[in-house]
């Protein structure tokens, strides 16, 4: 288990912390892509040739649910325990346990500071949608960088 990795799995939980779907789904198609080796066992969640469609659906709808009025905050106990789990997953992915630890600390740290960085974001902009928008922007970079840093 070399930096390189367990940084990837910290940046992995980051985006799981932040979209919660978006971070299985940068993993299904790392796998796609051959950037992942998710053939057999458990990482078949990510390796099957349905994983990134369904993934990348799941994260899409969150994409939009999340500008929701009636979407519950992400640190709420459920949301929070489900970005979390996503971190945790997708850190097990890239480097076992080690890499379940960087995801989920990853994950910790995406929630809080997502959740600060867009109450700044709505405070400048004077509302949460663009706030929202640029996030989402944010995420999806993220989960670009984090697959082509892989492999």
């Amino acid at each position: 288990m070399n930096v390189a990795t367990l940084g990837i799995a910290l940046l992995t939980g980051i985006l799981a912390g932040s979209r919660s779907m978006m971070a299985p789904a940068a993993m299904a198609w790392a796998a796609f892509l051959g950037r992942l080796d998710a053939g057999s066992g458990w990482l078949v969640v990510f390796g099957h040739p349905w994983a990134r469609w369904i993934w990348s659906a799941l994260s899409l709808g969150e994409l939009v649910t999340d500008q929701l009025p009636f979407t519950p905050s992400r640190t709420v106990p459920f949301q929070f325990g489900g970005r979390i789990f996503s971190g945790g997953l997708c850190g097990a992915a890239i480097g076992g346990l080690p890499g379940v630890i960087a995801g989920i600390v990853g994950a910790v740290i995406g929630t809080l500071g997502g959740r600060a960085l867009r109450a700044r974001l709505a405070a400048a902009f004077g509302n949460d949608h663009p706030a929202a928008f640029v996030e989402d922007g944010l995420a999806i970079a993220l989960a670009v960088g984090i697959v082509m840093a892989m492999g």
